[in-house]
């Protein structure tokens, strides 16, 4: 096979990647002692402030050090001549940052972590795959969100790493989006919230948290070439809103910026999105790193706010020194790169408490992903209250397709968290991040664990006559279907792939006691949901998810999960009926040319992909409403075993904007957990979407048990992104506040005429009145 010479200095460096990776890792030791707090180590004080600590280490730095900060070491060109051997102390994760042993500043230890700590096999580990992101966002729960991020934190640290690659928070405003799964959904500010508390719990691990990929990443078809044009306010509104939000409550040390182009400027390069808003705007404390590949300049970048490369030195290594020298980039900006990287170390507590390998507490998380998956798997359609089961009353059980006898599906890409031994691997593709992977849960075994007296017979689903003759002979019939999803493709449709649509079809035909699970990671067409009793959204339901889907449908767990995105009715009901491909057939490149262009290599001929996202401001169920269109399943939807009422809404005025106040009552016979939401409708002259989620609480009721709610708003929340004014701005006027248990089920209402005035006495501050 011929090979550019870059595509050769790859495949050579891959080997010797491969062999690092297999041996232990020679780590830099920094010790830490009495003498630590004393000169000349002054920025070791633990007393002082992260931002004082790095003014004292930035000082001692020569201009080669502070460089060694600024890009990754383990893809240097991929040229064993000139290899910078620092990779040798890479804990074998996707990226390793040298640090400063002269001056005891640890090396950044770099991995992916989505819904699990991903490349545990090449360090002879095991970690937990816990229900993907989309999963998370569906249980509407903060808690769970600190929890999934801290379990992360833990199983990161234990495998030497001090900082995670999780974090996604792109919106979902193209749900065939082959990432769609690592995110939190469509609407900014849920998505924004579940993203900055799993930050935090990850950052409370002493592990450096980031959010990515920023931004406007919601599409992996030619992500590398593609530029999005968008108004700003829209931008400000909805993809950036999630991200604001996400920093906010997190003070996460870094931020990823994106493949894609914003307005004709690369995210990497980008002055508006990383020094207007992220640094000016929001005050952002830590650093920007680019995704891996996607630097493409020096001087530019360095202006624009990139502080760091990944994974490799291109244009941070040698090409910075000389810019430096040369006075292209100024002193002073290469300081503030290194300064925003040193802060993030001090602030997470990589320097003071580095990460020390050891074994993690499998069974605590076990339990913790099978309790956040219990949480996260909505109950879509419960037909004649056919769900929950009654194991005592069956005799006979069949359950069929999507590999439910052994396993089930997981989500690809670089977020691909290695499964245990005996797992069912398909290689689709040359890339070996690019494959089906089956987690060894069984919901078959599940199932017969809970119905110890019945007949539970399986099929796999090739053959939907086949399937239907074992369905017709069972007291129910539990169908498994699956769409498998990565990074680096887009899905052509919605629908579900193969012949399952079919599968499902004949099995409900011949059993009208037909329940339906789904392991997606975006929403799915049913064209066949009115011909079912019941139907799960389990998702990628992570290790224990067998467990979690049987506890769901016997009724040991009564489901309160809600929907973070819009089931449509038909992929053409979407703003983009479909997935916007280049204007010219590409040949698909090799593993090796892919990674020669994406590192540094040949590549780039082709001119960039436009995509105008005419939608604006209407992402997700905002686009149904405003288009009056009607969806299979609607934004924040999900079914409960018991009931749920509503009532005694009051809206009142307070400092910093409104709060809302509610009574729910459990109207059921059963325990269970509303989450109740609350959305704005904004004056006509706002020129905003019919309605927005502003708010939502969580809450447990026992049957007959009434609870009195209430919610507070932020005026963030009830305000537009002013364009003219560089600034959020409440339209005065009238505004309606609805509450209900999702966007399409409102019951209660409630007007109030709002203005915003300037209080004086508490330093020029804006606050919110009711309109007199």
């Amino acid at each position: 096979m011929n090979l550019h010479p870059r595509a050769r200095q790859i495949a050579v460096g891959l080997g010797l990647i491969a062999l690092l990776a297999a041996s232990p890792p020679s780590a830099h030791h920094i010790p830490h002692g009495g003498a630590a707090n004393s000169p000349p180590f002054p920025w070791l004080n633990r007393a002082l402030s992260p931002d004082a600590r790095t003014a004292k280490v930035l000082q001692q730095m020569t201009l080669d050090e502070k460089i060694s900060l600024l890009h990754g070491t383990a893809w240097r060109g991929l040229d064993l001549d000139t290899m910078n051997m620092e990779v040798l102390h890479s804990n074998g994760g996707v990226g390793y940052v040298a640090g400063v042993p002269r001056l005891r500043i640890p090396g950044i230890q770099m991995n992916n972590a989505s819904y699990g700590v991903t490349r545990s096999r090449r360090n002879g580990r095991y970690a937990t795959a816990l229900p993907d992101d989309l999963a998370l966002a569906a249980t509407w729960d903060e808690k769970a969100a600190f929890d999934y991020g801290a379990l992360l934190g833990r199983e990161l640290r234990a495998q030497g790493y001090n900082m995670s690659l999780g974090g996604g928070v792109n919106l979902a405003r193209e749900p065939r989006d082959g990432r769609t799964f690592e995110y939190l959904g469509e609407d900014p500010i849920l998505a924004g919230a579940m993203a900055g508390q799993e930050a935090a719990g990850t950052q409370a691990q002493l592990v450096i948290g980031d959010l990515k990929h920023f931004a406007v990443n919601d599409l992996e078809t030619d992500r590398h070439s593609l530029n999005v044009h968008i108004d700003k306010r829209a931008m400000r509104e909805t993809d950036l809103l999630a991200f604001e939000i996400g920093l906010r409550d997190s003070k996460a040390g870094a931020v990823m910026c994106a493949y894609n182009g914003v307005n004709g400027e690369p995210s990497c390069e980008n002055d508006y999105l990383l020094s207007q808003v992220l640094k000016r705007d929001w005050k952002f404390a830590g650093f920007v790193l680019s995704d891996w590949g996607a630097t493409h300049s020096t001087v530019k970048a360095s202006a624009a706010g990139l502080d760091q490369e990944e994974p490799s030195s291109v244009f941070y290594g040698d090409a910075m020194k000389r810019a430096v020298l040369a006075g292209k980039v100024p002193m002073a900006q290469l300081d503030e790169h290194v300064r925003r990287i040193l802060r993030s170390e001090f602030a997470s507590g990589i320097v003071d408490d580095p990460p020390v390998r050891g074994p993690i507490d499998v069974d605590r998380d076990l339990n913790v992903a099978q309790r956040l998956a219990e949480q996260s798997m909505v109950l879509l359609r419960n037909k004649d209250g056919q769900l929950p089961l009654d194991g005592a009353k069956l005799r006979s059980i069949a359950v069929i397709g999507a590999h439910a006898d052994v396993a089930m599906i997981s989500g690809g890409g670089s977020a691909q968290v290695d499964p245990p031994a005996g797992s069912i691997l398909h290689f689709d593709t040359g890339l070996p991040w690019r494959r089906e992977v089956w987690f060894p849960t069984s919901p078959l075994k599940a199932v017969r664990a809970r119905t110890p007296h019945a007949t539970v017979e399986y099929d796999p689903g090739a053959n939907p006559a086949a399937a239907a003759a074992l369905a017709r002979r069972a007291d129910v019939a539990l169908v498994f279907v699956d769409q498998w999803e990565s990074e680096g493709m887009d899905l052509d449709s919605l629908s579900l792939p193969g012949d399952q649509d079919a599968l499902v079809e004949q099995v409900a035909a011949a059993n009208p006691h037909t329940i339906v699970v789904l392991e997606t990671g975006s929403p799915a067409l049913m064209p066949w949901v009115n011909k079912v009793s019941g139907v799960v959204e389990a998702w990628y339901a992570g290790s224990r998810g067998a467990d979690a889907v049987a506890n769901i449908l016997f009724g040991k767990v009564n489901p309160c999960a809600k929907l973070p995105i819009t089931f449509p009715l038909r992929d053409a009901d979407l703003p983009e009926p479909a997935i916007v491909r280049p204007p010219v057939t590409r040949r698909e490149l090799s593993a090796f040319a892919h990674l020669a262009a994406l590192f540094g290599g040949p590549g780039g001929e082709s001119p960039p992909v436009q995509l105008t996202y005419n939608e604006g401001l209407l992402v997700g169920y905002k686009w149904y409403d405003a288009k009056r269109k009607a969806v299979l399943f609607p934004f924040g939807f999900g079914l409960s075993y018991t009931g749920f009422f509503y009532s005694g809404l009051r809206v009142q005025v307070v400092e910093g904007g409104i709060r809302v106040d509610f009574t729910i009552k459990n109207t059921g016979a059963r325990a269970g957990e509303e989450i109740a939401e609350v959305y704005v409708s904004l004056p006509a002259s706002a020129g905003e979407p019919p309605k927005r989620l502003i708010g939502w609480r969580k809450s447990q009721l026992n049957p007959g048990e009434s609870k009195q709610l209430w919610v507070k708003i932020p005026a963030q929340y009830l305000s537009i992104f002013d364009v003219g004014k560089d600034d959020w701005t409440l339209v005065p006027g009238d505004y309606t506040i609805f509450v209900g248990g999702s966007s399409e089920n409102l019951p209660l209402r409630q007007r109030v005429r709002l203005r915003k005035y300037r209080n004086r006495q508490n330093g020029g501050s804006t606050a919110l009145l009711p309109q007199l």
